[in-house]
């Protein structure tokens, strides 16, 4: 028979719980475990505090020929070494931008007076070119 030390997940939708077990590896991930040896929340905010496990159960299942998932290794490192690194702070918050000033639409009037004024520019310098 093929043991593993793997998780099984267990908790509600998106709020992800794991147990460390031993299992048979033909078995299905949630399905019956021979022993269960720790469990894994990744909802806690300290990362030390994740990850519970028996590591004299660990290193007497790997002594029969237990081998971890690679998820599970990493963790039963981490505990070993107790290098669980720390959470990254929360981005700061900040102000939202206040939307720019629209400009004033122009009157019919001032857009009249805009209009005549460049309309004469136009036709002075036609008049002021010399002509020979």
């Amino acid at each position: 028979m093929a043991v593993k030390i793997r998780m099984k997940r267990m908790g509600r939708k998106h709020r992800p719980f794991y147990r460390i077990c031993v299992m048979d590896s033909r078995k299905q991930r949630d399905g019956a475990a021979i022993e269960e040896i720790g469990t894994y929340d990744t909802s806690v905010a300290d990362k030390s505090k994740r990850v519970t496990i028996n590591m004299e159960r660990v290193d007497y299942w790997m002594s029969v020929g237990a081998k971890p998932s690679d998820n599970v290794a990493t963790l039963i490192k981490k505990v070993k070494q107790n290098k669980f690194g720390t959470a990254a702070a929360p981005a700061p918050l900040i102000a939202p931008k206040e939307p720019a000033p629209e400009p004033e639409p122009e009157t019919q009037e001032e857009s009249a007076d805009t209009a005549e004024a460049s309309s004469e520019e136009a036709a002075t310098p036609e008049a002021e070119t010399p002509s020979e």
